[in-house]
C-alpha cells in the first residue's frame, strides 16, 4: 500500500524559507513519480513541481521556477520541497501525490495523480 506523508508546513513571515518534506513508502516500480501541488483558500488545487524516481529530472510550474526547488533522497524514499522568499500567496495546503507508473517528460496533471498524502499547511504572513 502506498502511503505519502507530508511535514514541514508552518506559520511564517514574508520573505522566510521552509522545507517541505514527504516521505513515501509502497511505491515499488522504478518508472514512478512524486510531485508537490497546492490548494490555497477558495482556489483550485494547482501543481507545483515533480520529479521522476528513474532519472531525478523534474519540473516547475512556471510561476514557481526560481523560488521552489524539489529534490529528493533515495536513501530515506523522502522527497522535498524547498522553498525560498515566500509571499502571502503562498499560503496554501500542500500535498504530496505520486503516480506510480509514468513516463512523460511533464509532471502529471492533477488529475493523473493515484496516491495523495493528507497535506502540510503553509501560512505566509506579510
Amino acid at each position: 500500500q502506498v502511503q505519502l506523508v507530508e511535514s514541514g508546513g508552518g506559520l511564517v513571515q514574508s520573505g522566510d524559507s521552509l522545507r517541505l518534506s514527504c516521505a513515501a513508502s509502497g511505491l515499488t516500480s522504478d518508472n514512478y513519480v512524486i510531485g508537490w501541488l497546492r490548494q490555497a483558500p477558495g482556489k483550485e488545487r494547482e501543481g507545483v513541481s515533480c520529479i521522476r524516481r528513474r532519472d531525478g529530472s523534474f519540473s516547475y510550474v512556471d510561476s514557481m521556477k526560481g523560488r521552489f526547488t524539489i529534490s529528493r533522497d533515495d536513501a530515506l524514499n523522502t522527497v522535498y520541497l524547498q522553498m525560498n522568499n515566500l509571499k502571502p500567496e503562498d499560503t496554501a495546503v500542500y500535498y504530496c501525490a505520486a503516480q506510480a507508473i509514468w513516463y512523460g517528460d511533464n509532471c502529471p496533471w492533477i488529475t493523473e495523480y493515484d496516491h495523495w498524502g493528507r497535506g502540510t499547511q503553509v501560512i505566509v504572513s506579510s
